[in-house]
C-alpha cells in the first residue's frame, strides 16, 4: 500500500476570514491558522516570494481536513471558480449534514447559494449543490435512517 490516508484538500481564496466563517457556519472547526513564507514554502509550491496566511479547518469527526490560503504575493490568478460541474478539475467539497434544510438556512446569510435544486432521492438521502465563498462548489447531503 502507498497511500496511508487523505491529510487534506487545499482551497485557496481572496478573503479568507469570510470563507472561514462561512465553513465554521457549516460545522467545520479551525484547527488553527499560519502566515506562511520563506525558502521551504517557496520550495513545497515553486513560487518564489511567496506570502499567505492559511487556515486549517477539519470536520468534527476528526478524519479530514479542508486548507483555504489567501495569497498576499504573488497576487492569486482566476483560476474559474465559477466554472460548471463538467469542467475539468477538482470541482466540488461533499459534507454530510444532520439537516439539510437547516443547514442551508444558517449558511444563507453567508451566501450561500443552491446551484439549482434540493432533490430527494427514493429515501435514501437529499442532496444539492450550493455555491458558497469565491464559488466553491459544496455538495451536500443529508442521509435518511
Amino acid at each position: 500500500m502507498t497511500i496511508k490516508s487523505m491529510h487534506h484538500v487545499g482551497i485557496t481564496v481572496t478573503d479568507l476570514a469570510a470563507t472561514v466563517a462561512f465553513f465554521q457556519e457549516l460545522g467545520l472547526e479551525l484547527e488553527g491558522e499560519a502566515h506562511m513564507e520563506g525558502t521551504f514554502v517557496d520550495g513545497v509550491i515553486g513560487l518564489d516570494g511567496s506570502r499567505s496566511r492559511i487556515a486549517m479547518m477539519r470536520t468534527p469527526d476528526d478524519r479530514y481536513r479542508v486548507e483555504f490560503s489567501e495569497f498576499e504575493t504573488p497576487q492569486s490568478i482566476d483560476g474559474s471558480s465559477y466554472a460548471p460541474i463538467n469542467a475539468l478539475g477538482l470541482r466540488h467539497v461533499a459534507f454530510v449534514v444532520d439537516d439539510l434544510d437547516d443547514t442551508l438556512a444558517r449558511l444563507r446569510p453567508h451566501g450561500a447559494e443552491v446551484v439549482r435544486n434540493v432533490e430527494t432521492y427514493q429515501d435514501v438521502l437529499k442532496t444539492c449543490y450550493v455555491r458558497g465563498p469565491e464559488g466553491i462548489l459544496i455538495e451536500l447531503c443529508e442521509y435518511f435512517s
